[in-house]
């Protein structure tokens, strides 16, 4: 696959790009703003931009595409194997697949995700359980995956050793690590872990994989720039068993976005939720791309409540989605007040098959349970075309110390 050079040797100011493209100098911050093109800040912290992104980004816009919805998959396969620890409904483990790992086992507790699995991937062996129960002691992978859960520690007297977190599922998945020893751990989480109690949650999950033996490196990684139709970020950590000369590498962002006119173009009708006929009434008077601001000053209090005099933007509330962009980050409903996620043109929250198309998972991948279940599966997993993404890294680091296989 093509991946276009990022930022070109001679990046140029808002300024400089806006008279070359004929653009308004607001036009091109807000789609900085709005995640469509990035910026890199100079030594005297001017924003520099890459012309050719704008550019192209431009070229979308008035073509306004469709038909451009990818689930990437690799033609060739490794012999890598993985263990995923809490699993979902296998965003990344489809990810991972696609990139040509093996998966070897996956845990996971939630009944119906573990369901979404199995119906999916008869393959694959699931272990639906609590983590804390299940051992690879007998296993041998050649990565390790998870994404736990986010849990407070306890830091007086402690020295933040392997031991001191026990009682947390970090605890569970560094155990994990020490029983199969992969040569490279994967970890992703949500961008907040960095700042989880001042920072000293993660601090200590970075002290206790030390420990274990292994170096980690970590990024936020964009999906918005990684072949997903939604501005959602991930915290990702590699750690290389220190016995290993493995070089890390983290995915490259691409100079485009995915708008959510091409992720779904042809998408097939499923289940969705309904609005109240109350709640129908105020969505209809939002614009596209636009939210609650957009209501008359009456309604706007009738509907906002005490929000109405909170501070902050409050974005997301009556928030009617963008064809021409990607989707605001995903929940595990699309009706939630503080979080809408109103279709672009229909009044109507996204439907299930909508929302797998946004992370990027096919249209024959199958959710288990009622359609609150679906949606929170959804939700909660990691875009496919991200795990995807990972999947070659990992492939790439791996290549460094076995010969390549195809």
């Amino acid at each position: 696959m093509f991946i276009p050079q990022l930022f070109p040797e001679v990046p140029l100011t808002v300024g400089d790009v806006a008279t070359e493209l004929r653009l308004s100098i607001d036009t091109v911050r807000r789609w900085e703003k709005k995640g469509l093109i990035r910026a890199n800040r100079n030594v005297r912290g001017q924003r520099l931009f890459d012309l050719e992104e704008v550019r192209l980004l431009k070229q979308r816009l008035n073509e306004k595409p469709t038909g451009c919805f990818t689930v990437l998959k690799t033609d060739t396969t490794s012999s890598y194997s993985v263990i995923e620890l809490f699993a979902g409904a296998g965003g990344l483990a489809l990810g991972l697949s696609n990139a040509g790992l093996q998966t070897i086992a996956l845990v996971e507790i939630d009944k119906q995700a573990s369901a979404t699995l199995r119906k999916n991937r008869p393959e694959w062996s699931v272990f639906q359980d609590d983590v804390r129960m299940v051992s690879f002691a007998d296993k041998n992978a050649d990565v390790v995956t998870g994404g736990f859960p986010c849990q407070s520690f306890s830091y007086a007297g402690k020295k933040l050793g392997f031991e001191d977190t026990r009682g947390t599922l970090f605890f569970e998945y560094a155990r994990i690590v020490k029983e199969v020893s992969p040569k490279i751990i994967l970890a992703e989480n949500v961008r907040g872990l960095l700042n989880h109690d001042g920072g000293r949650t993660f601090q200590t999950m970075l002290s206790v994989l030390d420990e274990l033996g292994y170096k980690v490196e970590h990024r936020v990684l964009r999906s918005q720039y990684l072949d997903v139709a939604q501005k959602r970020e991930r915290l990702v950590a590699f750690g290389i068993r220190k016995d290993l000369d493995i070089s890390v590498i983290f995915p490259q962002e691409r100079q485009y976005t995915v708008s959510l006119r091409e992720a779904l173009d042809g998408v097939p009708k499923s289940a969705g939720q309904q609005y109240t006929l109350r709640k129908k009434a105020v969505m209809e008077l939002i614009p596209e791309g636009c939210y609650w601001r957009s209501l008359p000053d009456l309604l706007q209090r009738e509907y906002m409540g005490a929000s109405y005099f909170m501070g902050g933007g409050k974005t997301g509330m009556a928030r009617r989605l963008s064809w021409d962009e990607p989707s605001l980050t995903l929940t595990c409903n699309p009706a939630q007040k503080q979080t809408e996620r109103c279709h672009p043109a229909e009044t109507r929250p996204l439907t299930v098959r909508e929302y797998a198309r946004i992370q990027s998972f096919p249209d024959d991948w199958q959710f288990s349970g009622s359609t609150a279940s679906q949606y929170k599966q959804i939700g909660n997993a990691v875009p496919v075309n991200m795990g995807y993404h990972l999947g070659v890294c990992l492939r790439q680091m791996l290549d460094q110390i076995t010969p390549k296989a195809s």
